[in-house]
């Protein structure tokens, strides 16, 4: 049975340059040949969703050809998450780096304290967590809980919370940092933790809340 297309997909924009401001973080190590070069995964990421995206509009529905060893469906759908969740993770990494940095401010400073109790305690999870991921730390806030939240990620796609909203995405693979510090990736933890833009992740939250 073909599927008969309703609508055409939605396609992701693709980006096509970084905001200035998160060249600045050159300030702290994070050069901008690590940046450049970063972008042209968040590309790739983006044409792949897009490109999965039209693939699935027009796959044959016939369940007979879906299986749960190897189909088509089966591999659009489960590459789909990667694709997307790539896409996803750089979109809220980009825009969530390039500021100040320092202790958290606004409403995520105060989410911060009720869950971690102080500013350097989050401060000392979130780097452990960055250290013992294998790709992402995630700060994101939970609409059940009412709570902020850090994750760890080992890919694009895993260990997703459902009715989380993403505030905050550190990349700790090594496409992220070996550049600019080789191995160490805790100093370059500690470098983002200084270009951290407190505004952007804010301004996210709020939209989520609908403020």
């Amino acid at each position: 049975m073909q599927s008969q297309l309703l609508t055409a997909p939605k396609l992701l924009e693709v980006p096509q340059a970084l905001p200035e401001k998160i060249y600045t973080t050159e300030r702290v190590g994070i050069s901008r040949k690590t940046h450049d070069e970063h972008l042209k995964l968040w590309i790739g990421y983006t044409n792949k969703t897009n490109e999965i995206r039209k693939a699935l509009a027009e796959i044959d529905l016939d369940p007979a050809k879906a299986n749960q060893i190897y189909s088509q469906m089966r591999a659009l759908k489960i590459n789909y998450a990667f694709a997307y969740g790539g896409y996803v993770n750089h979109l809220v990494y980009f825009h969530s780096i390039g500021g100040e940095g320092g202790p958290a401010t606004g409403d995520i400073a105060t989410l911060i304290k009720e869950s971690f109790g102080t500013f350097e305690h989050w401060a000392a999870d979130w780097k452990a967590t960055g250290i013992a991921g294998r790709g992402w730390a995630f700060l994101a806030y939970d609409h059940l809980d009412q709570r902020v939240h850090t994750y760890m990620g080992d890919s694009q796609d895993t260990y997703p919370a459902w009715n989380n909203t993403l505030l905050l995405g550190l990349d700790v693979y090594e496409h992220a940092y070996y550049l600019d510090f080789q191995t160490a990736r805790a100093k370059y933890i500690d470098a983002y933790m200084q270009v951290i833009d407190w505004g952007a992740a804010n301004a996210r939250l709020a939209k989520a809340l609908g403020r």
